[in-house]
């Protein structure tokens, strides 16, 4: 029996797959409780239109994303932190990068900056989540705060 599934379903596949299991399975589990949908001709055609329209958008998403990746990577950012020597009063956390990056001119969420928790000052690296598929290293330099 073919189906096309309407949301993940483990070890059966993933949304928007056409399957074949068991005819029993299908019929008493998958459909009746939403996870599927019988693999009709019409069906299947409407699934490819949607992928297709999906891919285009999702195109156009990833460029977008790409796009602003460059324009974060020519951004320099230094944070300033009171410290005594090289360790800081406190902490560095993506929260800091955010507000950072806002002052540049670029509004990330801070849920899409990893960073970890810095306590010194130096030179480090954060990762920021712009798509599923682009993520992009950004460089920041904390620097002692002048008194």
């Amino acid at each position: 029996m073919e189906i096309i599934l309407k949301k993940d379903v483990q070890n059966v596949g993933f949304k928007d797959d056409v399957v074949s299991v068991k005819a029993g399975y299908g019929r008493n589990f998958l459909i009746p409780q939403g996870f599927a949908h019988m693999a009709t001709p019409s069906a299947k055609k409407v699934l490819a239109e949607n992928l297709k329209q999906k891919a285009h958008k999702e195109a156009k998403v990833v460029n977008d994303a790409k796009t602003l990746a460059e324009t974060l990577k020519a951004i320099e950012i230094k944070i300033a932190a009171k410290a005594g020597g090289e360790k800081l009063f406190g902490s560095i956390t993506n929260i800091d990068i955010a507000e950072a990056l806002e002052k540049a001119g670029q509004t990330i969420d801070r849920k899409f900056i990893t960073s970890g928790i810095v306590k010194r000052t130096g030179k480090y690296t954060a990762n920021v989540r712009l798509h599923r598929d682009v993520i992009v290293e950004l460089p920041y330099e904390i620097i002692a705060e002048k008194a």
